[in-house]
């Protein structure tokens, strides 16, 4: 083997896509769910203000109503806290800028204060893993609320609005636990009987890993979802038939690919939640009682104080030095004030925008950072077209512009899953039609600031990413490495052992897998670092995805277990091209 072949890879600079970025994918499977929950959450207080003859107040309201697009993919139990949460974020944050509004009207203080609030957001939804929309939402209402006329004794009443749209917001999105309470379940371990399905027919790394990442997935939103149902009993066992599926087994990879995906479409139904091979020696895979149900222990675990006490401290890590994460936040900070110093520098009077472009720019690492760049300015750019289009419409009546808003709400979550320049398309004119509602303002000028500041924000969000330097992603996979070794070591030691112990450690082992694939993509995406082991985590992956094969194989007709003796095991033959 040649020297080339193992030599570590220095990421840099070079050749950046322009048009993969924008191809359009398959839209999510849940599309519908945000879309319909932020026009819900919206409608409720937007109509109650036409009512009232006060819509110079929806964008308070509006802060409320956007919580509504957090926390889908998240069981009822979990969502019902993270949107509380959200809430309390979101009205901090628009505090924090209807305060600095009332007290100064420099633009210098505004912009900096903007800058700095979108870097706290952006640490703050990356540490916490909040997931889609992120701290973009929270950015947009306190940069736009900090260039809105303001006065100290308004807040009060300002922020009541807010925490009041927020409430329907919550109950939108909490709501139908009362009609399909383990909903969120069924589709997170629909995905994962998907995704086993997906490996079995194309054995290879890439499945290999989608499989464990959507297994893990599955256990996560199980372990959050509270007390064990007869469904989630069910839901249990499922996850267990698909991380078991894709070991070798005697069946034809069509057939068993075929049976996972009609077993993934029942379960991601309406009926009764399908049964898979019975557990027990004498089943399709050998899955035991203990084994399916081992996961009690954890759940318990995760109830006890000192473990919620172990993940605070580990959140509060995450954020100090040394964290993969500040870099990011640097970014965003000198990203955003850059950004909002051009444009007041060339005239612009609400330079919120540029400072918002700038912040929804920074994704993991630079790569990423400039495919968003690309999307970002051809949806800003395409949008201010919509909305000069529907602008004449808007302003016919009050009720138009409340519903040309409700509609283009839909339209960006309904497209922005096949791509997010798809989604800025309706973004865009949503965003320019909420300013609409305290009075009508020149086309003209509306158009001409937003194209600017989307071009000067882009710029500038992307020069910042561009020079700021973030050589802590190859320490953060390298401390992936470490993890994954260990977790390996704790399975094939569990291998004898109790069923519910030994799939604990599989489930960790599928953890650090996981973990480490992500840390392995973003790293490899950033520019100026040292050298990444690339090979190691190769070998770490391929080892690791042959522990769980082994430890996942049982005594039966299907697959048996390597031998195990103690302090070894002998490792099962690698699957596919791994």
């Amino acid at each position: 083997m040649s020297d080339a072949s193992v030599r570590p890879r220095h990421p840099r600079p070079h050749s950046l896509p322009l048009v993969a970025p924008l191809r359009l994918g398959r839209p999510s499977d849940t599309w519908f769910k945000p879309a319909l929950s932020v026009v819900a959450a919206s409608a409720v207080p937007q109509l109650t203000l036409l009512v009232l003859g006060r819509l110079d107040l929806v964008i308070y309201t509006m802060a409320g109503s956007l919580c509504a697009l957090y926390g889908h993919g998240l069981p009822y139990a979990r969502r019902a806290g993270t949107l509380a949460g959200v809430v309390l974020a979101m009205t901090a944050g628009l505090g924090a800028a209807l305060v600095t509004a009332s007290l100064t009207h420099s633009t210098a203080v505004l912009v900096a204060v903007g800058a700095l609030l979108a870097a706290v957001q952006k640490a703050g939804c990356d540490a916490t893993r909040i997931g889609p929309p992120g701290h973009v939402i929270l950015t947009f209402v306190s940069s736009a609320a900090l260039f809105a006329p303001q006065r100290p004794g308004q807040v009060p009443a300002h922020l009541a609005l807010t925490l009041a749209a927020g409430a329907v917001a919550w109950l939108v999105c909490v709501g139908p636990a009362l009609i399909r309470r383990e909903g969120p379940e069924r589709r997170a371990v629909a995905r994962a009987l998907a995704a086993a399905a997906d490996r079995v027919a194309d054995p290879g790394p890439r499945t290999h890993r989608a499989a464990a990442a959507a297994v893990h997935a599955a256990w996560q939103c199980l372990l959050a979802s509270g007390r064990p149902t007869p469904v989630r009993r069910s839901l249990e066992r499922l996850v267990a038939h698909a991380e078991a599926a894709v070991t070798p087994s005697d069946t034809a990879p069509e057939a068993e690919a075929d049976r996972l995906r009609g077993l993934a479409a029942l379960t991601r139904g309406r009926g009764p939640v399908p049964v898979p091979p019975p557990p027990g020696p004498q089943g399709a895979y050998g899955i035991e009682h203990a084994e399916l149900y081992g996961i009690d222990a954890e759940r318990a675990a995760l109830r006890d104080p000192g473990r919620r006490r172990a993940a605070r401290r580990a959140l509060v890590r995450s954020l100090g030095p040394g964290s993969p994460l500040l870099p990011v936040a640097v970014r965003t900070l000198i990203g955003c004030a850059l950004a909002g110093c051009l444009c007041a520098a060339l005239g612009v009077g609400r330079p919120y925008w540029a400072i918002v472009t700038a912040a929804s720019l920074y994704q993991a690492n630079v790569t990423l950072t400039w495919n968003r760049t690309l999307q970002r300015t051809l949806g800003n750019l395409l949008g201010v077209l919509v909305f000069a289009a529907v602008l004449p419409l808007s302003r016919t009546a009050p009720l138009a512009l409340v519903l040309c808003c409700l509609f283009f709400g839909f339209a960006a979550e309904a497209l922005i899953t096949r791509n997010y320049w798809l989604g800025s398309v309706a973004v865009t004119p949503m965003a320019l039609l909420v300013l609409e509602f305290g009075a009508p303002h020149p086309a003209g000028e509306l158009i001409g600031d937003r194209v600017l500041d989307t071009v000067l924000g882009a710029l500038a969000g992307f020069l910042a990413a561009a020079l700021v330097t973030n050589r802590r992603a190859a320490g953060r996979v390298e401390r992936a490495l470490e993890a994954t070794a260990k977790a390996r070591t704790e399975a094939e030691r569990a291998a004898g052992r109790h069923p519910a112990e030994r799939a604990r450690a599989r489930r960790a082992l599928t953890a650090s897998l996981v973990e480490l694939r992500e840390a392995a993509d973003t790293a490899a995406g950033e520019w100026w670092q040292r050298a990444l082991p690339e090979q190691e985590v190769l070998a770490a992956e391929q080892a690791g995805h042959r522990t769980l094969t082994a430890t996942a194989q049982r005594p039966g007709p299907a697959a048996r277990a390597p031998e195990t003796r103690r302090g070894t095991t002998v490792p099962a033959p690698s699957i596919g091209a791994e």
